[in-house]
């Protein structure tokens, strides 16, 4: 398989931007040695590198939990805190069918046939978000400059958070550690008010994107009638159709996501801003110190890969290192391929990372948050 095959993101963005290369040299051929291993795993127990029935059933379980409440509020009775409860449910199912369904589709991953992959990566519109924003940053900037500042969208938060040291500081990160949960509750909900938009605009003036380039007209288009629709369903047809009162919707919603995007934006975080991942810059030819596949294991961290719970439900996100290395694998495949990529790092001298259980990321994570938000000492 070719490493073009496997990164489509690596050779978009490199062909259209060309400022910023990673290293070529690997006298001791780790990724291909890597390559080759996986590969014949597949080959050697004839199965798919795309998801199967196992995804196929998270996949109902995962819908069914984010639209079923739905469902059951618009058409009984419930008492107040049954219906918060139903909401926060929603959101644990909405951060769910993203994180399992979405981001496998988005990545080629869920299926072998193309129209599968685009049908159940259109679930993002469901999430409230648009999938040619979302291949952009997370396909192409994320996965292709992967902790990389001013590269790597995912390090930036405007002025609110300071994610890498790179970044400038003001007084206001002294205190992100404590104030930055809230904002992580936030992600979706910006979604579907202000971020896409941004994004939009921003992508289709770089010309960027996740294979062809869209029409401006039809992905502006699809964006605003996507909203409209979106908007729709959740919040005036429950008014007009069901007699639901006005601010008891707009609570449920904002629960709802907020509910999805602290989830969401936790899950990410710990997989690379942590204390133990690097954040780098390209030298000043504008080239990276490392090749693709091994700058991926200095900047990404794996998490609680042991646990059931978090293997299932976070679909295989507390698995980066081997998500990073293989994108378009579904994540059904990554535990038995951890194996195969820990003990070939091991073997090269090279990191693998991870933290044992979810409590020392998080707790590594807002460790990294609140050195972060430390005055930066001026060197004379």
């Amino acid at each position: 398989m070719c490493v073009s095959r496997l990164y489509p993101p690596i050779k978009q963005y490199i062909l259209t931007y060309k400022n910023l290369n990673f290293s070529r040299v690997d006298s001791a051929k780790f990724f291909r040695t890597l390559n080759k291993r996986v590969n014949d795993y597949f080959k050697d127990n004839n199965i798919s590198r795309t998801g199967n029935w196992k995804l196929h059933l998270k996949t109902i379980i995962m819908f069914s939990i984010y639209l079923t409440p739905y469902f059951l509020l618009l058409t009984l009775d419930f008492p107040g805190w049954v219906q918060v409860l139903f909401t926060i449910v929603m959101g644990v199912g909405m951060a769910g069918v993203g994180m399992n369904v979405m981001h496998d589709a988005n990545h080629g991953a869920y299926s072998s046939k193309k129209w599968v992959n685009k049908v159940m990566g259109g679930s993002m519109y469901i999430l409230a978000g648009n999938v040619y924003n979302w291949q952009v940053q997370h396909n192409v900037l994320h996965h292709t400059y992967t902790n990389i500042h001013g590269h790597d969208e995912d390090l930036e938060a405007g002025r609110i958070l300071r994610f890498s040291q790179h970044s400038k500081w003001h007084k206001l990160h002294r205190f992100q550690q404590w104030y930055s949960i809230f904002f992580y509750g936030l992600l979706t909900f910006n979604w579907v008010l202000t971020t896409d938009f941004f994004q939009t605009k921003r992508y289709l003036a770089r010309k960027l994107s996740y294979g062809k380039l869209p029409k401006p007209a039809k992905q502006w288009s699809i964006l605003v009638i996507t909203k409209l629709i979106y908007v729709s369903l959740w919040i005036v047809i429950p008014i007009l159709f069901f007699n639901i009162v006005w601010w008891k919707i707009l609570i449920g919603f904002f629960i709802m996501h907020y509910v999805a995007g602290l989830i969401l934006s936790v899950v990410f975080q710990l997989a690379h801003v942590v204390e133990d991942t690097e954040i780098m810059l390209p030298d000043e030819s504008g080239t990276m110190k490392n090749t693709w596949a091994i700058h991926q294991l200095f900047t990404t961290m794996n998490f609680a890969t042991n646990s059931t719970i978090m293997n299932w439900y976070t679909g295989g996100l507390n698995h980066q290192v081997e998500h990073h290395i293989f994108p378009n694998i579904s994540h059904i495949h990554y535990k038995n391929i951890s194996e195969i990529v820990k003990s070939t790092t091991q073997e090269f001298n090279l990191p693998y990372k991870e933290y044992k259980t979810t409590r020392l990321a998080i707790l590594a994570h807002f460790r990294h948050l609140k050195e972060m938000g430390m005055k930066p000492v001026v060197s004379a």
